[in-house]
């Protein structure tokens, strides 16, 4: 059991463990991995500060103060993106993989500050970062940039830190006695009372005594040299943020003593037999399916990317042309959860699936359509739910929004299919908080997937207001047939016996 000492003797030992657990995970990687990493992290230093100088320089006056009036909601987005982020991946995403973190003495200490570091390597969280400051840069202009957006990046922080704390508390009440059900239970609780909020036209009156109004105090009183209350300010934004870090250590202590009861049920569950499938195709696709159902975190993050952009379509009101962007939104969430490492799924277990006498393209097509299938299950749960209040579409967004959710999804799939082909990892997805590829390198698929995904979204939604449902389909029907091309060619490729035994090397490892 964590104890109050244990804990400050395990944060004062993590300044000297942390580092050195760093360090380790950096002598895994090859120079050429260390290049990528390096150019990585600068890359994202350029864009931050370019997001947070360079608008200010172009923006409107005029309009500013309409920006500004939105930055409360957006800090509090920001920590709703946040929270929901630490609570479905329990609690924070690994520094040191479960598996291998058995045999080095990692305190819950140094997984909490690890996590906190990790946070960041997730294009959502970088993306709503660079929103915030770039928004206020370009509603205050260039003179004292560095005073209002000081506060700006210590929100940011302070939020991803007390998301930390909630994630870890939600994970310690989900692995306690009947914890899924009194998660479940107070999830309900929470959407029904924000349905509330929304459905009674209060949001405005909410977030004006929301905690994020004291961010737009600040941010005005460093524009307007009022700097008595923006050192106040900011020192009450450090001392918090401080405050939280370390909070943050007891409740993963406790959260990470428990056992983890629902994946130990899902391993330890037992499945009554069923029929034997007529076809080989048929049993692959069972056993993927079943993989990918007894998985945790590709359940919770399946459910987290079919419902929550639902939910905000519904209580937004979204019509039928913002609603274009969440097909591809759902999808490229959705190929993150595996399918950009697709063959992890297996993991030891994919040595004895090459030893099935099953052709190699059978065993790829099995994979594809399973992911097909959550992937389209995912988005057509997203559409639903943004359809319930968006109104009567025509036909040409009617055939716009279904042709994109196909065309996307194909698009994903066989990208994701050549990664996973060309750069496999090993990677345990039992635990709730693995990832199927290193954090780093996840980064860039988000990357590429939500650009891709964005453009395609943005051409059909074009394509919906000309009206005319011939270009549609026409457009679809060409990307529909060019991904196919990339996907025989990644079958071309696995069907190499060389290619294959480096992937189950590597996966198996």
């Amino acid at each position: 059991m964590t104890t109050r000492t244990t804990t400050w003797r395990e944060l004062r030992r993590a300044r000297h463990d942390l580092p050195a657990l760093l360090a380790f995970r950096r002598s895994g990687l090859t120079p050429a991995s260390r290049r990528r990493v390096r150019l990585g992290a600068g890359g994202v230093a350029v864009v931050t500060v370019a997001v947070a100088v360079v608008p200010a320089y172009v923006g409107d006056e005029t309009a500013g103060g309409r920006v500004l009036a939105l930055l409360p909601a957006a800090g509090f987005a920001f920590v709703v993106l946040a929270v929901v982020s630490a609570v479905a991946s329990a609690g924070g995403r690994e520094l040191l993989p479960r598996d291998q973190a058995v045999a080095f003495p990692v305190s819950s200490a140094v997984d909490h500050l690890g996590a906190l570091l990790m946070a960041p390597l997730n294009i959502a969280w970088l993306l709503q970062a660079w929103l915030l400051l770039g928004s206020t840069a370009w509603a205050l202009g260039p003179t004292r940039w560095w005073a209002y957006q000081l506060p700006v990046l210590l929100w940011v922080l302070l939020a991803t830190a007390l998301a930390q704390l909630v994630g870890w508390c939600v994970e310690g009440v989900r692995r306690g006695p009947h914890g899924p059900l009194v998660f479940r239970l107070g999830v309900g609780l929470l959407a029904a009372a924000g349905a509330a909020v929304v459905l009674s036209g209060s949001v405005t009156a909410a977030l004006d005594r929301s905690p994020t109004r004291v961010l737009l105090g600040v941010v005005l009183d460093g524009s307007a040299d009022r700097w008595w209350g923006w050192g106040t300010g900011v020192v009450g934004l450090g001392v918090a943020l401080v405050g939280l870090v370390l909070a943050g250590a007891w409740p993963a202590g406790w959260a990470l003593a428990r056992p983890m009861r629902e994946e130990l049920r899902l391993e330890g569950g037992q499945h009554r037999a069923r029929r034997t499938p007529r076809t080989e195709l048929g049993a692959l696709v069972r056993l993927d399916r079943a993989s990918v159902w007894r998985s945790v975190p590709l359940r919770r993050g399946t459910l987290v990317l079919a419902v929550m952009p639902g939910l905000v379509a519904l209580l937004g009101a979204l019509d039928w042309r913002n609603l274009m962007i969440l097909p591809g939104l759902v999808v490229s969430g959705g190929a993150l959860l595996f399918a950009v490492n697709a063959w992890c799924l297996d993991g030891r277990g994919m040595l004895w699936r090459e030893n099935l006498p099953v052709a190699a393209r059978t065993v790829l097509l099995a994979r594809c359509w399973v992911l097909v299938e959550l992937l389209v299950g995912a988005a057509s749960i997203t559409l639903v739910l943004g359809a319930l209040r968006a109104g009567t579409p025509t036909a040409a967004e009617l055939a716009a929004v279904l042709s994109l959710t196909l065309v996307v999804t194909l698009q994903v799939v066989a990208g994701a299919s050549r990664w996973s082909v060309q750069r496999p990892y090993a990677a345990d997805l039992r635990s709730a908080r693995a990832t199927p590829a290193p954090p780093v390198v996840m980064v860039g698929y988000s990357a590429r997937l939500a650009l891709s995904t964005t453009v395609t979204s943005l051409l059909f939604s074009t394509l919906a207001l000309l009206g005319s449902v011939a270009a549609v389909l026409l457009v679809a029907l060409l990307m529909l047939l060019w991904s196919g091309w990339r996907l025989e060619r990644v079958a071309q490729r696995w069907e190499e016996p060389v290619t294959r035994a480096r992937v189950v090397v590597t996966v198996a490892g």
